[in-house]
C-alpha cells in the first residue's frame, strides 16, 4: 500500500489499542496489540507519518534507529544481585533498565504524556548479537525483563533485502505476532504532503514532467544509483537556503541529494531553464496584471513542458499570498478566542490588568507544554510565537469595562484590517492568474492542472472556502469530473482549517 494508506493504517491501529471500556482499561488487552511492522524502500516517509500520527492524536513519540545498537547497550550491561528463595541467598545476574525502555519513561516525565508511539526504525538491520533482543521485543514487548509501559505501542519499520545487506529475515514465529504492512514509494501520494510542506517548487514542477524520476535504486558496475522522497525534500531545504544566500545549486550539489548521475544531471539542467522561465515570463508582472502581448507570443509557441512550467511557477507565485493570509487567520482566530474569554471573565473579576496578565501567562505556559510535547509543526510554532507577542503588547491598563476591553482588542482590529487587506490582495492576483490562465490556455491541460493544484493546496483550498472565486468555481464544474470533482467540493466542505466567526464578531 502507499504511504497515506499505511498512515491511516497505523493511526486507527493506535486508536483502536488506546480505546478504553467504562472502567478505563484498555479494551484489547496488551498481548493482542500486535506491534505495526511497515516494511519500505529507504526514504519513503516512514518517519515523518508517526510524526504527524502523533500530533494529530496528541500523544507521545519516542523514536529510535536500532542499528547503532549492541545487545549490552540496548538492554544494558549485567550486574549481580542477591535475592532470596525459600530463605536461601542466591547470585542472580540482572540487567539495568534498557535506555530505550527510560526514553519512554522520560518521555511521559517531561510531557506529562501516558501514552505514545514508541517507533523503532531498522529493526531488521540490527546487529546479530541483538537480533534475539529484538524479535524478543516483538513478540513480548520487553527489552531484557523491562516491559514497554502501559499506553505505548510499538511501530517498527524496516527495509526490504534488496535495498540493505544487513537485513536479516524475520521468521513465521515473529511474522505471525505483528501486523507486517508493506509501504510502496508513489508520487502522486508524495506529491500532496510536498504541496503541504511547500517542497520547492522547481523540484515539484520537474517531477511533474518526470515523474519516473521520483523514486529509484539501481545497481551497475559502479555501485547502486539511487533516489528517494528524503532526497528530494533534503535537496528542497537546501535549494531555499542557497537562494536566501544566493549561492547557485549545481549538478555536483544535486548529485548529493539526488545520487543518479543521469537525474541529477537533469535536474541541474531542468532548473537552470526554470529560473530562466521565471525571469522571462516576469510572474510577478502577471499577479499584478501587467502581462506584456510578448509573453502571450512566446507561450503559444512554447512547448508542454515549458507551458506546464509556467504553470508552476504562477501556482508558485500564489503560494506566497496563500500563506500570508493563512498565517494571518491561524493568529485571528486563536487571538479572538483569547479575547472572547477575556470578556467572559471581566464580569468575575473587576482587576482586569493582573486578569489579562494572569490569563496570558497560562496561555503562555500551555503552549510551552504542548510544544514540548510536539504537538506543532515548525510554522505553527512560529504562528505561535507572533501571537504570544501580539497578546503580551495588547496588554489594557485602563480599570473602565469598556476602555479596558477596547485597549485589549485594539491590535486585534488592525490585525483584522490587515487579514482583509490581504484577503483582497490575494484575490487579486488570483484573478490576474485566471486572466492569464485563460488568454495563455482557454480551457485545456494546462488549465486543469492549474485549477487542480489550487484545489490540492490546503491553504489555497482553505481561502476559496471564504472567497468566493467565481471562475474557479466555473473550472472546477467544466474541467473536473467524478472522483477528482468530489474530492474537490469534500475540501471546500471543510471548515477546520481555519474559522470564521472572528469576521463578525467585536
Amino acid at each position: 500500500m502507499d504511504i497515506k494508506r499505511a498512515k491511516e493504517e497505523v493511526k486507527n491501529t493506535v486508536k483502536a489499542y488506546l480505546m478504553k471500556d467504562g472502567s478505563g482499561g484498555y479494551i484489547m488487552p496488551a498481548a493482542r496489540q500486535r506491534p505495526v511492522l511497515l516494511i519500505g524502500a529507504p526514504g519513503i516517509g516512514k518517519t515523518q507519518i508517526m510524526e504527524q500520527i502523533a500530533r494529530e492524536l496528541r500523544i507521545g513519540l519516542v523514536a529510535y534507529t536500532i542499528t547503532h545498537h549492541t545487545r549490552q547497550s540496548a538492554v544494558g550491561l549485567p550486574f549481580i544481585k542477591e535475592e532470596e528463595f525459600n530463605g536461601k541467598k542466591y547470585s542472580v545476574t540482572e540487567y539495568t533498565m534498557s535506555e530505550i525502555i527510560a526514553s519512554v519513561y522520560s518521555k511521559t516525565r517531561d510531557s506529562g504524556l501516558k501514552e505514545g508511539i514508541l517507533f523503532i526504525d531498522e529493526i531488521n538491520c540490527v546487529s546479530e548479537t541483538l537480533a534475539p533482543t529484538m524479535l524478543q521485543f516483538l513478540q513480548y514487548k520487553t527489552f531484557g525483563n523491562r516491559k514497554v509501559p502501559d499506553g505505548w505501542i510499538i511501530v517498527a519499520a524496516g527495509n526490504p533485502p534488496e535495498y540493505n545487506k544487513s537485513v536479516h529475515e524475520f521468521d513465521m514465529v515473529t511474522l505471525d505476532r505483528v501486523r507486517k504492512i508493506e509501504v510502496d514509494a508513489k508520487y502522486d501520494v508524495w506529491r500532496e504532503y510536498a504541496r503541504e510542506n511547500r517542497i520547492d517548487n522547481a523540484i515539484l514542477s520537474y517531477l511533474e514532467l518526470r515523474p519516473q524520476n521520483f523514486y529509484k535504486a539501481e545497481a551497475d558496475v559502479d555501485g547502486i544509483q539511487f533516489v528517494t522522497a528524503r532526497g528530494w525534500e533534503d535537496l528542497s531545504c537546501l535549494v531555499k537556503v542557497y537562494k536566501e544566500l544566493q549561492v547557485p545549486v549545481d549538478e555536483e550539489i544535486i548529485y548529493e541529494f539526488i545520487q543518479h548521475k543521469e537525474i541529477a544531471k537533469d535536474v541541474a539542467a531542468y532548473f537552470d531553464l526554470y529560473k530562466k522561465y521565471q525571469d522571462d515570463y516576469g510572474i510577478k508582472d502577471i499577479l499584478s496584471g501587467n502581462v506584456t502581448p510578448s509573453v502571450y507570443k512566446r507561450i503559444y509557441k512554447a512547448s508542454f513542458d515549458e507551458r506546464l512550467s509556467v504553470v508552476n511557477l504562477l501556482i508558485s507565485g500564489l503560494d506566497v499570498f496563500f500563506d500570508k493570509v493563512f498565517l494571518y487567520h491561524f493568529i485571528a482566530d486563536r487571538w479572538f478566542s483569547f479575547l472572547k474569554s477575556f470578556k467572559e471573565e471581566m464580569d468575575r473579576d473587576s482587576a482586569y490588568t493582573e486578569l489579562y496578565k494572569k490569563m496570558y501567562k497560562n496561555y503562555e505556559n500551555t503552549y510551552e507544554e504542548e510544544r514540548k510535547a510536539g504537538f506543532y509543526t515548525k510554522q505553527q510554532e512560529e504562528c505561535y510565537t507572533k501571537l504570544l507577542e501580539m497578546i503580551r503588547k495588547n496588554q489594557p491598563y485602563s480599570q473602565d469595562t469598556a476602555e479596558s476591553f477596547e485597549e485589549a482588542k485594539s491590535g486585534f482590529v488592525k490585525w483584522r484590517e490587515e487579514l482583509e487587506k490581504l484577503e483582497n490582495e490575494t484575490g487579486a492576483a488570483l484573478e490576474n492568474a485566471f486572466d492569464f490562465m485563460e488568454g495563455a490556455f482557454k480551457n485545456g491541460q494546462e488549465m486543469v492542472v492549474f485549477v487542480t493544484e489550487l484545489t490540492l493546496d490546503s491553504k489555497a483550498a482553505a481561502y476559496l472556502s471564504e472567497n468566493k472565486c467565481e471562475r474557479y468555481l466555473k473550472y472546477n464544474e467544466e474541467l473536473m469530473a467524478g472522483t477528482k470533482k468530489a474530492q474537490i467540493l469534500s475540501m471546500l466542505e471543510k471548515d477546520e482549517i481555519y474559522g470564521k466567526e472572528h469576521v463578525r464578531e467585536f
